[in-house]
């Protein structure tokens, strides 16, 4: 995932006491948030106190007064933060030049990017909790969800203009929360593998569901879609020249080759 998935902003000023100014107290304020993930993570939100929190941060409670209140305050702020990384990673996707990628690697950009979004211990919280305790939120509701679909369906749109609007909302609410369901699936899981295998698996759901109707034959993709010679794999990196010609690095088999 590129680094606009990684946008750092402070929260908004209205869920601070005091907003802070200097690195530090920036820093400070994101070290808290981190720690609070971690807490309700442990214990659930009812369970966790203030307390817990700046214990885990490492920071006196006067510390964190300074800046939340209470709890609320707090996952309010985590909410925001949340918020701010999908709504940044959605506005720099360039669409024009995703959908001219084969599909299984235009989902598997999509794909990863997002699994990389909630290795962030906020995002991961916050997105989890929407499922299991949804009137904990103050900011973040549906409307997140039909954002998401909106995304989705511009992205299926710009690839097969021919189908009908109707269709592509549907296709995009079908897309949006099957990945969801899985997603949630995979991080609720403890299991490190079961959940990379989970997510894995909503690549290949994806792309059997979208392949009848955005597939590369039906979207106009005139793009070679380029395999492995020696496994048959589509999941390729580019990897240097060799004597003029592209070299590539097949991420299934290790092996490189260069195009013909």
């Amino acid at each position: 995932m590129t680094e606009h998935s990684r946008l750092s902003s402070p929260p908004s000023s209205a869920n601070l006491r005091r907003q802070p100014k200097q690195q530090r107290g920036k820093e400070k304020v994101e070290k808290i948030l981190d720690a609070a993930a971690a807490v309700f993570d442990e214990v659930g939100y009812e369970a966790a106190t203030t307390h817990m929190i700046a214990a885990k941060a490492g920071t006196a409670i006067g510390s964190l007064y300074q800046f939340f209140p209470d709890k609320a305050a707090i996952f309010k702020a985590m909410e925001i933060r949340h918020s701010e990384r999908v709504k940044g990673f959605w506005s720099q996707v360039d669409i024009p030049a995703l959908v001219q990628l084969p599909l299984r690697q235009m989902i598997h950009v999509l794909v990863e990017s997002v699994a990389e979004l909630f290795e962030q211990p906020v995002s991961r919280v916050v997105f989890v909790q929407f499922y299991l305790a949804r009137q904990i939120f103050q900011s973040i509701d549906e409307s997140m969800t039909q954002d998401a679909i909106a995304f989705m369906a511009s992205i299926l749109k710009h690839r097969n203009p021919s189908l009908p609007e109707e269709l592509h909302d549907l296709l995009a609410e079908v897309c949006v929360h099957s990945s969801n369901a899985v997603i949630l699936a995979a991080l609720r899981n403890p299991d490190p593998e079961h959940r990379q295998r989970l997510t894995q698996q909503i690549e290949d759901l994806m792309v059997s569901y979208l392949e009848p109707h955005v597939g590369d034959q039906r979207s106009g993709n005139v793009m070679k879609v380029m395999i492995c010679p020696h496994c048959q794999s589509d999941q390729l990196s580019k990897n240097g020249y060799r004597r003029g010609k592209q070299c590539y690095l097949c991420k299934n088999c290790g092996k490189q080759f260069v195009v013909p």
